[in-house]
């Protein structure tokens, strides 16, 4: 790895990213030039992609905690500046999600935690990261991971529908608080991906695949990496003029609604 790439030169954040599209974006946003710091619940994965990153050149940092906790948000936020003089980027990428079930059928706590990390989430992170970006001077690039739950009833649970359509709200009123403050937030609308917790949902049951890729133009799951690149390009300065968007990396699904 080398000082050149879309994002050389950047501090960037990346939550959830001991696995799935997590750990790619921590892989090619290193690639491209930035010191990550990286943020999950599972401390051994975390400090072993940091390790691999720094083995090939690049700048990591592993700071394990939960996005759940405005502590540990914070905490990672000050690990950033501290280590690494600021924060320029940051994709809040840290999910939850449980198999199919009716509404009625859903308990309080399945509710509770799937808004918990799906939005508390981002709003921890949107609340700590962008101070840090005010203060530094330079600005920001924020991007959300939402869903194709965030867009259309797919499905999946009634309180992964609600959660994923309020990180798109979320996003689109930071867009609006910050955008003549140069800091601009963006979120995927994301697509069925073969990550670790897509396989748990999927464990056995063939038929839930197929209808997962059904509804893709096409006709596969994306690999991680695939998103990752999208979240590299809107924190980079090629998408300087994009902010408040909801973009999907979907395999083409939000054209057959």
């Amino acid at each position: 790895m080398t000082g050149q790439g879309l994002l050389a030169g950047k501090v960037a954040m990346i939550t959830g990213a001991s696995s799935g599209i997590g750990a790619a974006a921590a892989r090619l946003f290193a690639a491209e030039g930035a010191a990550v710091v990286l943020m999950a619940r599972r401390k051994d994965r975390l400090e072993a992609l940091a390790g691999e990153i720094s083995a090939a050149g690049g700048r990591a940092l592993a700071v394990p905690g939960d996005v759940t906790s405005g502590g540990d948000v914070r905490r990672t936020v000050e690990a950033a500046v501290e280590r690494f003089g600021g924060l320029d980027a940051a994709f809040n990428n840290a999910g939850y999600a449980t198999v199919e079930q009716s509404l009625h059928q859903t308990d309080d706590e399945v509710f509770d935690r799937t808004i918990d990390v799906n939005v508390r989430g981002v709003w921890n992170c949107l609340r700590h990261q962008v101070p840090a970006m005010l203060d530094s001077g330079r600005g920001g690039s924020v991007v959300n991971t939402s869903s194709v739950a965030g867009r259309y009833a797919t499905g999946a649970s009634a309180p992964y529908v609600a959660a994923k359509h309020a990180v798109l709200g979320l996003t689109r009123a930071a867009a609006a608080d910050y955008g003549q403050k140069g800091i601009r937030v963006n979120a995927l609308v994301v697509g069925s991906t073969r990550t670790e917790m897509m396989e748990q949902v999927l464990e056995g049951s063939a038929a839930l695949e197929e209808v997962f890729v059904a509804s893709q133009i096409q006709k596969r799951m994306a690999a991680p990496r695939e998103v990752a690149e999208a979240a590299v390009w809107l924190c980079s300065e090629r998408s300087s003029f994009v902010t408040g968007v909801a973009m999907p990396v979907d395999g083409g699904c939000g054209a057959q609604a």
